[in-house]
């Protein structure tokens, strides 16, 4: 297996962790914000940073993206899970840290995620 590959599966967790970073960003940031006493500031900086809003009125499009980035990046990591390392010693230890760089990049998307969904869908029915 080349490390080209291994690369590529990095660049999808990586932008799988920046589409739900997105969902960090919409949610949880302005819920954290608030309940610390900082409203003034999130008007601040919804108004220095229009993009905020629009990201809070698209929630399910911001969702629906992390989604779709997480399951590509999951069957990625899921296919090649088993795949062999090349025997070289440089390629291999490279090959092994970009499974580990991958593994670790989808496991805080998938927390991110997760997260934002939990303040932007569930807790506001129980409030």
């Amino acid at each position: 297996m080349s490390n080209a590959a291994l690369k590529r599966n990095a660049g999808i967790a990586g932008f799988s962790a920046l589409a739900s970073s997105g969902t960090l960003i919409c949610c949880v940031l302005p819920a954290l914000m608030v309940s610390l006493g900082l409203g003034a500031t999130l008007a601040g900086w919804a108004t220095q940073y229009p993009q905020l809003i629009w990201l809070s009125a698209h929630k399910p499009l911001v969702f629906g993206t992390a989604a779709l980035a997480l399951a590509a990046s999951a069957t990625l990591l899921w296919y090649q899970r088993s795949l062999p390392c090349p025997a070289d010693p440089i390629a291999g230890r490279q090959c092994a840290r970009l499974r580990k760089l991958s593994a670790a990049l989808f496991s805080f998307a998938l927390l991110a995620c997760a997260s934002g969904a939990l303040f932007a869908f569930v807790l506001p029915r129980w409030m």
